[in-house]
């Protein structure tokens, strides 16, 4: 069937890397559903069970981890409605002399749960890898910019300056803790392991002729054959939804830092001080050729949209985890996890590629503090008038007397800021133009410690940070799909 004939998800086709989307390929889920198969059968061979477990039927098992038939697994399917089965079908097929200990003293949630979990381990390590990039590109940026005074906002009006670099480390901070919080989970993240039907492991114990401590120990091996270093403890039939619920929070934490940085570029874009990257052909707007739209932060902002409301399923789905099990986490789960991580793939991957070549706009940013330094210096005239020998109160009076006719000439009749020439002219005032002039030329005495907080934040936490991951660190490609 055509490709345009049927749906096709954008995740896939538009947005996400070949590396995360091939974690939640048939591949890579069904091979490790074999090699969990494996890895059992070699934990109860090494843990005894020599007389019904043989080396030959372990090396039929290695041999055939990778060997599908896919069209006999979903003909299997068709007729016993099962997944799980049909490829226990599948693999014994592949293993005739394995085929009677495939899958023995497992329920199907062995195989699922484990294989869901270990494609979280490598999903959240690509994960992790792209917030190192997004991590080095905007220390980059924060350094290079540590000193640029630009205009600060509170309630998106201009309040007292601070410097494009500091502005930065915001997003930067909030980035290093959502790489806290999945290295935090990578810590929390265990195997199933092997626990049977509704996590009493009976099963395992009966093959075992009640040898608790030989069930345990295989418990155990199996997680680390796995790749994890432990097994939960306690589990019903699967491992606790709650570790789902974690995981969707930690990756929407990941989108709510990105849709913040998206919009504000927006909003920056707009006032046209700072953009996304333009590349020499593209094509901003169908209408109007001269356009630079930020169309990457605004499908930034539509994905983290998405996954920011993807924890209530997560939510639901565990508060809706009756006794040791119902299924209704089944349809939800096989869409949601893998969106998730592709959603926070696509949206990350974005991230890198708008941050590595951020362009500023001096020249505008000047324009912006010329129009508005003015009524922010008003604090700092007012204390050289004191130091002049003035009274405190009666300049206030005359600063905010000539502050508000100037506010309300410039939203009213469209006029430039004249509240120096206004002060400079006033009797009243012990200044004059020149000397106005001067004390705001200095654009740096109106950002406090900006560049100091920005190097220092800089030089202390992020710069370690990077070096501590240095051995692991790969750079990724900052290009992303149309």
């Amino acid at each position: 069937m055509s490709s345009h004939t049927v749906y096709q998800e954008p995740l896939v086709s538009r947005y996400t890397s070949k590396e995360m989307q091939y974690l939640f390929s048939d591949e890579f889920r069904f091979s490790t559903w074999r090699k969990c198969w494996l890895a059992l059968a070699e934990a109860q061979y090494e843990m005894g069970l020599t007389d019904i477990i043989s080396p030959a039927m372990l090396e039929e098992m290695r041999a055939n981890v990778a060997n599908i038939d896919y069209d006999l697994a979903a003909a299997k399917e068709r007729e016993i409605r099962h997944d799980v089965m049909a490829h226990v079908y599948e693999f014994s097929t592949k293993c005739p002399k394995a085929a009677g200990i495939i899958h023995l003293g497992a329920t199907s949630q062995y195989v699922v749960c484990n294989t869901d979990l270990i494609i979280q381990k490598k999903a959240l390590a690509l994960i992790r890898q792209s917030l190192l990039n997004v991590i080095s590109n905007l220390a980059v940026f924060c350094r290079k910019h540590h000193q640029l005074a630009t205009l600060g906002y509170t309630h998106y009006q201009p309040a007292q300056p601070t410097t494009v670099g500091k502005r930065n480390t915001l997003y930067l901070q909030d980035i290093i803790i959502d790489l806290d919080h999945v290295d935090f989970f990578l810590s929390r993240i265990r195997a199933r392991g092997a626990k049977g039907t509704v996590g009493t492991q009976a099963t395992f114990l009966e093959l075992f002729k009640g040898d608790n401590e030989k069930v345990r120990k295989m418990d155990e091996l199996v997680g680390r054959k796995l790749g994890f270093d432990k097994v939960f403890a306690v589990t019903g039939q699967t491992y606790t939804r709650k570790l789902d619920m974690k995981l969707a929070e930690t990756l929407a934490g990941i989108g709510a830092t990105a849709h913040k940085f998206a919009v504000d570029l927006r909003l920056l874009s707009n006032l046209k001080v700072q953009e996304e990257p333009f590349e020499k052909n593209q094509t901003g707007s169908s209408a109007m050729a001269y356009k630079r739209n930020p169309m990457r932060s605004e499908r930034m902002t539509a994905l983290a949209r998405k996954l920011i409301n993807l924890p209530q399923n997560f939510a639901a789905t565990y508060s809706n985890q009756w006794f040791e099990r119902t299924l209704d986490d089944s349809a939800i789960r096989r869409m949601d996890l893998p969106q998730s991580f592709l959603l926070t793939d696509a949206i990350v991957k974005l991230f890198i590629n708008i941050t590595a070549d951020m362009v500023v706009y001096p020249k505008q940013i000047l324009r912006h503090l010329k129009a508005e330094l003015p009524f922010m210096a008003t604090e700092q005239l007012l204390m050289k008038a004191v130091e002049k020998g003035e009274s405190r109160q009666e300049m206030h009076e005359i600063i905010k007397e000539h502050s508000v006719a100037v506010g309300k000439e410039i939203k009213e009749k469209g006029k430039e800021n004249d509240l120096l020439m206004r002060l400079a002219g006033d009797s009243r005032f012990p200044f004059t133009i020149n000397e106005l002039c001067e004390i705001m030329s200095d654009f740096s005495s109106f950002t406090g410690r900006a560049s100091a907080q920005t190097l220092e934040f800089l030089d202390e936490e992020v710069e370690p940070l990077l070096e501590a991951n240095r051995h692991c660190f790969v750079k990724t490609d900052a290009t992303v799909s149309v």
